[in-house]
């Protein structure tokens, strides 16, 4: 009989998230939502680019564009110029 080389990880995070029903709740909200919007402004298609260096650029770039957008929100545009000179 033979065991997955990673099924005592899986065994641990089983009885974790069995001790803590609510875990995935939180991670849902929290977690989850900047890359669910983040393959929406992708269009929900694969990377446009090959190879991991590319993908990871790519996917630096769009993590950039979130985060930018999101402080425009939060401190509007002239703030966050401050915030960006200091």
């Amino acid at each position: 009989m033979r065991h997955w080389a990673h099924e005592d990880e899986m065994e641990s995070m089983k009885r974790r998230l069995q001790a803590a029903p609510d875990t995935m709740l939180i991670r849902k909200s929290t977690v989850e939502h900047p890359f669910g919007t983040i393959k929406v402004w992708m269009g929900s298609t694969h990377f446009l680019t090959r190879r991991f260096k590319n993908v990871s650029t790519e996917m630096g770039v769009h993590v950039l564009a979130y985060n930018l957008k999101r402080m425009l929100s939060i401190l509007g545009p002239k703030n966050l110029l401050i915030a960006l000179k200091e």
